[in-house]
């Protein structure tokens, strides 16, 4: 059994959306180290060419925004036009909105739907033949959506159009995991918990406070991540299929709250 070649990504092609900055770099940095080769996309296209630079030849940037139906089809022409196949397919992009129920807006409910959840589907829908010409060399292909333990448990925040979007992608993915697996292309999805990034300022700036909620007693930390991440596009996630794999260090499913007495 070569338990090392099981985590290997050499000779694999990889798309990471968001993959300019914080989750997305991260995954993007984990997959180079185990030897693919991996495109960036993100709608920045300044930011997103800069670290593909950062991070070596084997990293590409295809700046695109994702958020609508057209960028999706335009990113996946794209990618064609240089990659026959598509092995592993990373749904990262993403947004979150913040408001008080009372004056929660419709462009707040729009825009994170609309990336968080209707991207994710219809970019993989557009990347179709490339991630079933992949599964075609005897290996499945692979679409990974990033999802969030806000989709899995509340929290006190008032982002209600991102705790559903969340919900409904962990959703999603089972049901595109019923439907790809027919053609070799195995979905699953990661929910991150509490990592520093610009979308989650609490874990940044204020680690050390939020630690002491978590039963593992730290914030994430980017390999944390990236390992997930390994895990699932390599042939050693080839048997997990669907299936929403929670890198939170025990706040979902390891956390006991305090009972109040009726």
């Amino acid at each position: 059994m070569d338990i090392a070649g099981l985590f290997s990504l050499e000779g694999r092609v990889a798309l990471v959306t968001g993959g300019s900055r914080n989750i997305g770099r991260w995954i993007a940095e984990g997959f180079i180290a185990q030897g693919a080769k991996v495109y960036i996309s993100s709608r920045k296209a300044d930011a997103c060419e800069a670290t593909a630079a950062e991070l070596g030849p084997n990293c590409i940037a295809l700046p695109q925004d994702v958020s609508t139906v057209e960028g999706c089809k335009a990113l996946a022409a794209r990618l064609a036009g240089g990659e026959p196949r598509l092995d592993i397919l990373v749904n990262n992009a993403g947004a979150a909105w913040g408001e008080p129920f009372e004056s929660f807006p419709e462009a707040g409910w729009d825009k994170v739907m609309d990336l968080n959840l209707k991207s994710p589907f219809f970019l993989t829908q557009a990347l179709y033949p490339q991630l079933k010409a992949a599964a075609a060399g005897g290996r499945p292909a692979k679409v990974i959506n990033i999802s969030s333990i806000d989709g899995q448990r509340l929290n006190g925040w008032e982002t209600y159009s991102y705790q559903a979007s969340k919900a409904g992608l962990i959703h999603l993915t089972r049901r595109m995991a019923a439907r790809l697996i027919a053609d070799g292309i195995v979905v699953t999805s990661l929910a991150p918990g509490a990592f520093g990034s610009d979308m989650n300022k609490a874990a940044r700036d204020h680690g050390d406070a939020v630690a002491k909620a978590i039963p593992a007693g730290r914030i994430g930390r980017p390999e944390d991540l990236a390992a997930a991440a390994v895990y699932l596009a390599s042939r050693a996630g080839d048997y997990v299929v669907g299936d929403t794999v929670t890198v939170d260090g025990g706040l979902v499913n390891a956390r006991i709250d305090t009972m109040i007495d009726g």
